[in-house]
């Protein structure tokens, strides 16, 4: 069988890369632009210039991928990118981008949802055996999905209201932390104790999860322990809001694993790099006798190899997408 070479395209969000995936799992060439250098200074990602940075970039970027692959455009099978959910403007310069050289090559134009990259990018280095559960947890989303086989997605749960990897960023406000918010918490909490006691978390028999009361519950503890003139214990404070949030997803996870007798777990999303998080999970399935995949931490935050693992998918299925498609902002799988 002859061999696949996708090139795809991310830009979702703050993040221009490019990346060549052979085969669905094998990664030839992945480069990553990084806004937050940028961003830092204005304490989030700002869209427009988000938006005008990818423009900026995305060609040297793809130069550089290809360089780095040592091949040319007309080596490549298909193009593919994210075409849906992220910041809009971010979106349309990788989906016109991956349309413009569809067109040009005329190769098959894959467009990608972002959220379906996140789960793909366990098939980087391992092979999933199904049916599988599948946790996502990022910024945007925290999401418990059934796969009873390849491209078959069931929501079991989702968030209520506030994603994990908001919370952890809103935690990071809260203490004055620097930007990225999670990546900070999750340091602090590592040199903290759970020395302060936190709400139990939408204890029901759903799958669903909840995390604006435990970020209500933290603005709380340090307003008053300023109220009161006592020193604010960052480090405890950040342990206790981890270690509480991290007993939720295990909690849920399980749930969901023995309810519907599942023998494979993933993992994915932004927050799947959290190593306190990825631990958490899995010895709860090692006690199960569950078999968990993660992605290396690399393929965890947004990047465009898992955009080509999750194109190989559709490729392999014949869904391309027509050249009249569009950007969207918001959709699930």
């Amino acid at each position: 069988m002859k061999d696949v070479y996708i090139l795809a395209i991310e830009s979702s969000c703050d993040e221009t890369s490019a990346s060549i995936i052979k085969n669905g799992f094998e990664d030839i060439s992945t480069v990553i632009n990084s806004q937050i250098d940028v961003h830092t200074k204005y304490g989030g990602v700002v869209p427009e210039v988000a938006s005008r940075l990818h423009l900026e970039n995305i060609t040297m970027v793809i130069d550089e991928c290809l360089k780095k692959a040592n091949m040319k455009l007309e080596d490549i099978d298909a193009f593919a990118c994210t075409y849906a959910p992220g910041l809009l403007g971010s979106l349309l310069v990788g989906v016109e981008a991956t349309k413009a050289l569809s067109l040009i090559y005329n190769k098959p134009f894959i467009a990608t949802n972002h959220m379906m990259g996140h789960i793909y990018a366990n098939m980087i280095g391992h092979k999933l055996e199904y049916p599988l559960l599948s946790l996502i947890v990022s910024g945007g989303h925290t999401d418990l999905i059934l796969m009873k086989s390849e491209n078959d997605f069931e929501y079991l749960g989702q968030t209520l209201d506030d994603a994990i990897g908001e919370a952890y960023d809103k935690v990071a406000r809260i203490l004055n932390l620097p930007y990225p918010g999670g990546p900070n918490v999750e340091k602090y909490a590592l040199q903290g104790e759970p020395t302060y006691k936190m709400p139990q978390i939408l204890n029901d028999d759903s799958f669903n999860f909840s995390f604006s009361g435990i970020k209500s519950h933290i603005n709380n503890v340090v307003h008053n322990e300023r109220q009161r003139g006592n020193e604010i214990r960052e480090y405890d404070i950040a342990r206790s809001f981890q270690d509480c949030v991290t007993s939720h997803l295990v909690d849920k996870t399980k749930k969901a694993l023995l309810k519907y007798n599942l023998k494979t777990f993933i993992i994915s999303g932004g927050v799947a790099a959290n190593t306190h998080i990825r631990e958490s999970l899995r010895e709860m399935c090692e006690s199960i006798g569950v078999t968990m995949y993660m992605p290396e931490k690399k393929y965890c935050t947004d990047n465009a190899a898992m955009i080509g693992a999750a194109a190989y998918v559709l490729y392999k299925n014949n869904k391309f997408a027509p050249l009249s498609t569009n950007a969207q902002s918001h959709i699930n799988l």
